[in-house]
């Protein structure tokens, strides 16, 4: 796959087959969508396009918004790499490119510039100056400028409305269950080992502790999670995973996240790691004293190793 870093990067395609928006989290009804672009570009003979925005444009439209991205650009590509996208154009969204004409955004953009003869869209899709632009736009533009479009239905998956505003509903209540489902895949922090205060090898537990997380990455409640984690890209190893305040310590100001991997001596500072939340355990407590900590941390591990079918 190669990556763009602006729209103007991009060499226009004899056939290009191209969808457009944030597709933040890159959940069961993008994968839809993105499906449906690679197939019509096979099927067809061109190339994939997808078009993306940096910063999530609701940083621009809305500054007071407080949103947390379910994935970071560097995850996105990753996953967009793994499923067999052409073309990704990471495309600056600022206040001139915002006040595009949902006209001018099709003539010069999508066709001009990317060569589009085909669009693939969402159900909700909207584009343009003050989200103008619609499905309704695109078929009145095609026959204009040459190209088809289509437009991909809402998904749903055991009755619930797949869109990264449930998965984020899902994640900050610490439902990872239906954040898996709605993801088809385990929600994941990447970020780096970094030195700790090594409270938890104190009590007999010892943890890496995450840095270096995007500081726009939402993160899950507050708990001790079964989880998975990837090590500078290896085989994934499971563990378990504490994101919290240390209450039981006098509590920190900012949560932080430690993961104990299960039978593991390896020396993980500094290196690049990818945690995957499979299940919630239980809720962050204040224990009377560290013994009564590493009573409870022991029994969460079990509770960990039966969620991974290691007893």
């Amino acid at each position: 796959m190669k990556i763009y870093h602006s729209i103007a990067q991009f060499k226009a395609l004899t056939t290009g087959v191209a969808t457009a928006g944030t597709f933040d989290g890159l959940h069961a009804g993008h994968q839809a969508i993105i499906q449906r672009l690679i197939d019509v570009a096979k099927e067809q003979g061109g190339e994939s396009i997808l078009l993306t925005f940096d910063p999530h444009p609701r940083k621009l439209i809305h500054p007071e918004f407080d949103l947390a991205l379910l994935t970071t650009m560097e995850e996105r590509a990753v996953l967009l790499d793994e499923m067999g996208l052409d073309h990704l154009i990471i495309q600056a969204f600022d206040k001139t490119f915002s006040q595009q004409s949902s006209l001018a955004f099709v003539r010069n953009q999508l066709v001009s510039q990317m060569g589009v003869k085909h669009l693939v869209i969402g159900y909700d899709h909207r584009f343009g100056r003050n989200r103008e632009g619609g499905f309704d736009h695109l078929v009145e533009y095609g026959p204009v400028y040459g190209f088809d479009v289509e437009e991909i239905p809402v998904l749903e998956i055991d009755q619930m409305h797949v869109s990264s505003t449930t998965i984020r509903q899902a994640v900050k209540s610490g439902d990872m269950q239906a954040a898996t489902k709605g993801l088809t895949r385990p929600y994941q922090v990447s970020g780096q080992v970094i030195q700790g205060h090594q409270v938890g090898r104190k009590l007999g537990f010892a943890t890496a502790n995450m840095g270096h997380i995007h500081p726009d990455k939402l993160m899950p409640a507050i708990g001790v999670y079964a989880v998975t984690i990837d090590v500078d890209g290896d085989q994934q190893l499971p563990a378990i995973a504490n994101h919290g305040v240390r209450p039981t310590f006098g509590g920190k100001s900012e949560p932080v996240l430690e993961v104990h991997v299960f039978d593991c001596d390896k020396d993980l500072y500094g290196h690049k790691m990818v945690v995957h939340f499979n299940q919630r355990i239980r809720d962050e407590k204040a224990f009377e004293s560290p013994s009564d900590l590493s009573d409870q941390i022991a029994l969460d591990i079990q509770a960990a190793k039966k969620i991974h079918n290691l007893q």
